[in-house]
């Protein structure tokens, strides 16, 4: 179901060395942000694909002392990052969530998996049985730079393995027919607040989205690109 050559041989922590653990923090503040504007209380988070494990790290050191924290992760290279993040509440497991009928978590969560993965129609049907609440967040990729500019998509296929694209209408309609229930979303912006994201491109943009994002979101993200959408759905 996941294109599994490239995250288990060394070619993707070769063109990735950190598995994007700079990031991580950025990702983490965000998700718990829907957490709690949703008033969402669970003692049981489970993550697939969770790299090198920085982003349960962080919700960790953020959330309840009563909470756990399950991460699953494909990779033995990540797996091993993840090893040095290992806390009594919280705990790592090189193998895939889906091959496991009997497990259930109050949220389970998918961050930026989906892109990667071939069936992902499939996946998303198996997925939703593996928790109440499940938090997506999902590149939104069909914008005009990188329809327009093919360098974007083919780079971003080379690098990181993406091989599925999207904007909000196409994720949230996905979501909608393999029977999720939609309950919030809003964009993010990588481009203008991860670490790894600070080329000059997208420092020459800085300023143009943020004034535009202010007067309509949705046009901003389809005409600039650079943005994400965050989902909770049950």
């Amino acid at each position: 179901m996941i294109s599994e050559e490239k995250y288990l041989s060394k070619d993707y922590i070769t063109k990735n060395p950190t598995w994007h653990i700079e990031d991580s923090l950025w990702k983490a503040n965000n998700i718990l942000k829907i957490i709690t504007r949703n008033d969402l209380n669970p003692k049981l988070i489970g993550e697939i694909g969770c790299g090198a494990g920085g982003i349960l790290h962080h919700l960790y050191l953020k959330m309840d002392k009563n909470i756990s924290f399950v991460g699953y992760e494909i990779s033995s290279d990540a797996f091993e990052l993840c090893k040095t993040r290992i806390k009594e509440r919280l705990v790592y497991k090189l193998d895939d969530m889906l091959n496991h009928d009997n497990i259930f978590y109050d949220i389970v969560m998918a961050i930026d998996v989906i892109e990667h993965i071939e069936d992902y129609f499939g996946f998303l049907r198996q997925f939703r049985k593996r928790g109440e609440y499940k938090i997506f967040h999902v590149p939104l990729e069909m914008s005009v730079p990188r329809s327009l500019f093919k360098h974007y998509i083919l780079n971003s296929r080379k690098k990181y393995g993406h091989i599925q694209y999207f904007n909000k209408e196409t994720i949230l309609a996905t979501l909608k027919e393999t029977g999720y229930e939609v309950i919030d979303y809003f964009y993010t912006c990588g481009s203008l607040e991860c670490i790894s994201a600070m080329n000059f491109e997208n420092r020459l943009l800085k300023i143009p989205r943020k004034i535009f994002f202010k007067f309509n979101e949705d046009i901003t993200v389809k005409l600039m690109g650079g943005y994400a959408l965050l989902i909770l759905a049950k």
